[in-house]
C-alpha cells in the first residue's frame, strides 16, 4: 500500500504541513493525521459523483515553496479546509483534493501538483472526468497587479502574464472561467520578478495577508450564492 503512491505523497504532504503552521490553526495537525493515513491506508475511493464547481487553488508543490508568495493559492485553500472542516485526499498524482458542499452545490477543491507552469493539466483531466464546463471553475492565484491583500474577482479574459492561468487556458481550450485574484504586490527591482513571487512574506506583511486569506472562503459563497454581478460588486469594491 506504501508503494502505491511513493515518496512523492510525503513530499507533499509536508509541505502542506508548513502551510498549516503558517496559518497556526490546530485544526490543521488533525487533517494532516488524516491526509497521511488516508495516503498510505486509505481506499482509492472518489468521494462524489457530480462536481458542481471546481474551485482550484494553485501553486507549487515542495517545502521550499511553502509560504511564498507564488503559493498564496495554496494558502487559500488550506483556509478554506479549515473553515468547512474538509479532508484533504490524495487520490491522484497530479493533484489534490477535497469536497464540501454551499447551498446543495457540489464543489471540488483542487491544489494541483504539477507545477504552477503546468496547472492546466490536472484542471483538464478534472473537467473532463468530472464534465464540468469553463464556466463553473474558479482559479484562485496571486497577482502582482494588485496591491498586497487585494481580492479582485474577474471572469475571462487574458493569463496577465502568469504561467498557471496560461497554462489552464492552454488545456482547457478557453479563458471562460472565474479568477479570484489575490494581491501579493510588485515591490521589486527591474529583474527582480521571479526572486519576488518565490520570496516568504515579510513578517510587516502577515497581518494583511492572513485577512486577505481569511475573506476567500466568503468570496466563492457569495460568488455561488448570489451571482457574478453580485460578487464583483462586492469583491472589487472591497466590502467583503
Amino acid at each position: 500500500m506504501l508503494a502505491r503512491e511513493g515518496w512523492g505523497g510525503i513530499l507533499l504532504i509536508m509541505s502542506f504541513k508548513l502551510i498549516f503552521l503558517i496559518n497556526n490553526s490546530k485544526i490543521f495537525h488533525i487533517l494532516e493525521l488524516i491526509m497521511i493515513w488516508k495516503l498510505f491506508f486509505g481506499k482509492n475511493k472518489d468521494l462524489t459523483e457530480k462536481v458542481d464547481w471546481l474551485v482550484a487553488c494553485l501553486g507549487n508543490p515542495g517545502s521550499k515553496y511553502a509560504g511564498t508568495r507564488h503559493n498564496i493559492g495554496w494558502m487559500c485553500a488550506a483556509e478554506i479546509c479549515k473553515n468547512y472542516h474538509l479532508q484533504i485526499e490524495s487520490l491522484s498524482n497530479i493533484y489534490l483534493q477535497a469536497h464540501y458542499k454551499i447551498d446543495e452545490q457540489n464543489i471540488m477543491l483542487v491544489m494541483p501538483t504539477t507545477y504552477m507552469n503546468k496547472s492546466g493539466e490536472a484542471l483538464k483531466r478534472i473537467s473532463e472526468r468530472y464534465k464540468i464546463p469553463t464556466e463553473k471553475i474558479i482559479l484562485v492565484f496571486d497577482e502582482l497587479n494588485f496591491p498586497l491583500g487585494k481580492l479582485h474577482l474577474r471572469y475571462g479574459g487574458g493569463n496577465g502574464g502568469h504561467n498557471g492561468v496560461a497554462s489552464v487556458i492552454e488545456e482547457l481550450g478557453n479563458s471562460d472561467f472565474y479568477r479570484l485574484r489575490c494581491g501579493i504586490g510588485n515591490d521589486f527591482p527591474p529583474g527582480g520578478m521571479i526572486d519576488y513571487v518565490l520570496s516568504p512574506f515579510n513578517v510587516d506583511e502577515q497581518d494583511t495577508v492572513k485577512k486577505m486569506i481569511e475573506k476567500t472562503p466568503d468570496c466563492i459563497e457569495l460568488l455561488l450564492r448570489y451571482g457574478k454581478m453580485r460578487a464583483m460588486t462586492d469583491i472589487n469594491s472591497g466590502n467583503i
